[in-house]
């Protein structure tokens, strides 16, 4: 049996089936008080872990231009020098960010800062092609969204980018942006066994689209390592009380969250897989448009979630009985 792969939506490009968020490598990004990092990290480990993932068949890489405030398109970069055409590279633009105080600073839908970005990303990657170029500004009136579409299909004219796609969680704006842009590929959004996106699912589906699970184990809960009380550092953005953050509280796992992960357990580790393995085979068997994005700190995390990769989608009677605890 082959490695396990899916296609890119209407962009006909292939993929592993499991890509690797590229967040948390970025390291430390603030804006006054608030932290939009996952606290401290080891450049050198970060390297080692994309690397990994490639032994392991990992093809497709999902980072933002803003990770770290430019810090994890360089590393994504310096990892896959010399096989960048091996890999399929996604990032993003939206936000403003200084690279060198590593502070955030706002956010541009401006068309000029389509391109801006762009060559900053570029610069940082040291590629002249992103394989697929995603806004990033989640809540965008769909309009402005719409009024990017001439730009971006001139890029894709260009051969600078492949194709695009919208981060974003609202269906209708997934729909207005896929009808309108005819090399939108992708809609990136927040999708997990504990969070089932279904109306966006259905656009994705009904759109020849790729559905790119970011937040696959409800950023990090569904590792299972959360249950025993710890909390993240003060310089990770789960710390930070944002309201699209339900799952943690106060730095810690949220204690109904908590519940809900064990009363399904069971039955996503019901034939041998891990409890991440698990949550990953819920997303494929939910659909065959998903493409999780964990994020990774480690070698170790690495290996766990491309082990997902030899188990596959979750079994129907798994599935089935995963549907039922949690309508329970």
């Amino acid at each position: 049996m082959g490695a396990m792969t899916r296609l890119l939506g209407r962009s006909g490009i292939e993929v592993s089936a499991l890509g690797m968020g590229c967040w948390a490598i970025g390291g430390p990004l603030q804006g006054g008080t608030d932290q939009y990092g996952w606290g401290p990290t080891d450049d050198a480990e970060s390297i080692r872990a994309i690397q990994r993932a490639r032994e392991l068949g990992i093809t497709f890489f999902d980072t933002a231009s803003n990770y770290g405030a430019g810090h994890s398109e360089r590393l994504l970069g310096q990892a896959v020098a010399g096989s960048r055409d091996d890999i399929v590279i996604a990032t993003k633009w939206g936000y403003t960010f200084d690279e060198k105080t590593r502070e955030a600073t706002g956010e541009d839908s401006s068309l000029a800062y389509i391109r801006s970005c762009l060559h900053g990303s570029l610069r940082r990657l040291g590629t002249d092609y992103i394989d697929l170029y995603q806004l990033h500004l989640n809540g965008l009136p769909v309009p402005q969204a719409l009024d990017m579409i001439g730009t971006l299909e001139e890029l894709v004219e260009a051969g600078v980018i492949r194709a695009y796609g919208w981060s974003t969680d609202d269906p209708a704006s997934a729909a207005a942006f896929a009808a309108a842009g005819a090399a939108c590929t992708a809609i990136q959004h927040d999708m997990s066994v504990l969070n089932d996106a279904a109306a966006v699912i259905a656009v994705c589906e009904e759109q020849r689209l790729a559905s790119i699970n970011r937040g696959p184990l409800a950023m990090g809960l569904l590792s299972g390592k959360y249950h025993d009380g710890r909390s993240v550092g003060a310089a990770d953005v789960r710390s930070q009380g944002y309201d699209w953050l339900a799952y943690f509280r106060n730095g810690a796992g949220a204690p109904e969250w908590l519940a809900r992960v064990d009363a399904i357990r069971g039955a996503l580790t019901a034939d041998g897989r891990s409890l991440v393995q698990g949550a990953l085979g819920w997303l494929w068997t939910r659909s065959e448009v998903t493409v999780p994005i964990p994020g990774f700190r480690t070698v170790a995390q690495v290996e766990e979630n491309a082990g997902a990769l030899a188990f596959g989608p979750l079994p129907a009677d798994q599935f089935a009985e995963v549907q039922r605890l949690l309508t329970a």
